[in-house]
């Protein structure tokens, strides 16, 4: 991404654009789960050390899809925020069944977000 978004409702559309294949969302959602079960966890054993464990469970799974299945460059070099705002907004409609419409309206190619229709 060499251009900066003017504003949220420019990025998010960018955002899906980003992560078109399944595979690339599916390792993010892996990400974003272990996130929230570190910190399911950390809050109810109290074990705080563990939350320094967030951003690498969370970014390695991102950053990886980036590097090696969508080949580009992570939104979260240039819009850090927005990024992880976005994640979150993608896996939380996922998981309810409204992402299909999302990238839909994205253009994102239907090709790419089979999974979707089916979960």
């Amino acid at each position: 991404m060499s251009k900066r978004k003017a504003n949220y409702a420019e990025f998010w559309p960018f955002y899906l654009q980003e992560h078109a294949k399944t595979s690339t969302r599916n390792l993010h959602y892996v990400g974003t789960a272990l996130v929230i079960a570190i910190a399911v966890f950390a809050a109810a054993t109290q074990r705080w050390a563990w939350l320094l464990a967030m951003p690498v469970a969370g970014y390695f799974f991102a950053w990886m899809s980036h590097a090696f299945v969508e080949r580009n460059k992570p939104a979260t070099f240039t819009h850090p925020l927005w990024s992880l705002i976005s994640d979150f907004r993608m896996f939380f409609l996922w998981l309810t069944g409204r992402l299909g419409p999302e990238l839909e309206k994205a253009g994102v190619g239907m090709e790419t977000s089979k999974s979707e229709a089916i979960s």
